[in-house]
């Protein structure tokens, strides 16, 4: 399968502490693939080095090919990699129609018109995204009055506005309710197959993880201790002892 992006011994200190040490990952496109370890494995910091929030002490990243190391995040976003948060990040005042059409206009170089004729003319495609999300019917809510799933929701599309080609997603279930939870799960998978995207995520929740992905790397202290199909992963002895538990059921 060809690849859509990579990283090259990849790694990160703060002052004496190694974050992320070394790590050589690759994602194919048309994957989900997720990243899983305990607190303080360097899950987000590493999603943090491929979008160039932190910039790397070592290594490069490699999306679609090019080196995008040291690039600016909106640069990287503007190639087709996009990035949603663990703490929800909306626009708390903008109404969801607003806040997605904002993203598509940005993406356009037209982020001023918003107010504007011009934004107009993005209205579909507004529409469009809300469909996909399942967020049509409140599309005149002020994003702050959305319940916490629906405020997911609302990240997921505004991400999408981007009109991205790979997604990286830090925990999108987190704070979710059980039937939340699958509602995202399901909706994640449809994105893949109907707007051809690949996705990196992390998770805690193993269910989720070994439900959605098709490929699993497991960090640990900075490592990737282990990066298999999940069903490999399960049975791996290192990482039951580092993070599954040995009573972790083992998938024949």
């Amino acid at each position: 399968m060809a690849e859509i992006l990579r990283t090259e011994k990849l790694t990160k200190h703060f002052g004496g502490v190694m974050a992320v040490s070394g790590v050589n990952l690759v994602v194919n496109r048309g994957d989900i693939h997720a990243v899983i370890g305990p607190n303080g494995a360097g899950k987000s910091t590493l999603f943090n080095l491929i979008t160039n929030y932190f910039e790397p002490s070592a290594g490069r990243v490699l999306f679609k090919g090019q080196d995008i190391t040291g690039r600016p995040a909106h640069a990287i976003c503007r190639m087709g990699l996009a990035r949603s948060f663990q703490l929800t990040n909306i626009y708390p005042k903008l109404t969801v129609f607003e806040s997605v059409q904002m993203s598509l206009l940005s993406i356009e170089g037209l982020a001023g018109s918003l107010f504007g004729s011009t934004g107009k003319l993005l209205q579909e495609d507004t529409e469009n995204v809300l469909e996909m999300v399942g967020l049509i019917e409140q599309r005149d809510l002020i994003g702050n009055l959305l319940s916490h799933g629906d405020k997911k929701r609302l990240e997921l599309a505004i991400t999408l506005g981007n009109r991205p080609e790979m997604l990286l997603m830090d925990e999108p279930t987190a704070g979710m309710a059980p039937d939340e939870t699958w509602e995202i799960v399901d909706l994640v998978n449809k994105l893949r197959l109907e707007e051809n995207l690949t996705i990196l995520f992390t998770e805690h929740d193993m269910d989720v993880v070994f439900e959605m992905a098709d490929r699993v790397s497991v960090l640990h202290q900075g490592l990737v201790i282990c990066d298999a199909v999940p069903e490999e992963v399960q049975k791996d002895e290192m990482v039951r002892e580092c993070y599954l538990g040995s009573a972790w059921p083992v998938t024949s």
